[in-house]
């Protein structure tokens, strides 16, 4: 069976987002300097970022595909990820709200899933084949997964920014045992995986 992996980005003080979160900062205040790495190294975190990419599904929650928000989004709302997301693969979105499946430029389908995370983790594993799953994102996405002893890696790239608000990622997980499995840094980032034991 395909592992469930995350790769999120980190702030020192724990948060994958900034305080004041909108449609026009969707990573709030701050936010966007959290990934630098990404951009500005590069080819330091090639296998990071490749490994990012690599999975089969990926799931997401509805901010991370509309904005900050629990209202219904303009139907006409495409997703920040332009007219060629870079996930190309079929991408489940957990919401509230239906919506026809949206079919992106280079193999990205976004679905929206209304009946939970175990029905979203079992349609991407079905679109996923022998390839992973992995969680997108955002944090209360990711802390659900992870509560619920569904992700089996979490792989977390921590940024040395110290955002003092916002959005935090491990609030409220629980009793989580996680194991470093590997650790290397650059610059602007540690990347540390973590096997998460069951």
């Amino acid at each position: 069976m395909s592992r469930v992996t995350c790769d999120l980005t980190v702030s020192l003080d724990g948060f994958v987002a900034g305080p004041n979160q909108s449609p026009d900062k969707p990573l709030g205040e701050g936010g966007e300097s959290l990934h630098r790495w990404q951009f500005e190294e590069r080819e330091a975190s090639a296998a990071e970022i490749a490994g990012i990419l690599e999975a089969g599904a990926y799931i997401m929650g509805r901010n991370m595909f509309a904005g900050p928000g629990s209202g219904r989004w303009d139907q006409e709302w495409r997703g920040w990820w332009g007219e060629e997301p870079p996930y190309h693969a079929p991408v489940f979105v957990l919401t509230h709200h239906q919506r026809e499946p949206l079919a992106m430029e280079g193999g990205t389908t976004f679905h929206f899933v209304t009946d939970g995370i175990e029905s979203a983790l079992a349609q991407a594993r079905e679109a996923a084949g022998d390839r992973d799953v992995a969680i997108a994102g955002g944090a209360q996405t990711a802390r659900q997964y992870l509560s619920a002893g569904l992700m089996d890696e979490l792989r977390l790239h921590i940024s040395p920014v110290i955002l003092g608000g916002g959005e935090r990622l491990l609030d409220g997980v629980g009793d989580v045992t996680l194991e470093p499995i590997e650790a290397r840094g650059t610059g602007l980032v540690t990347h540390v995986r973590y096997r998460v034991q069951r």
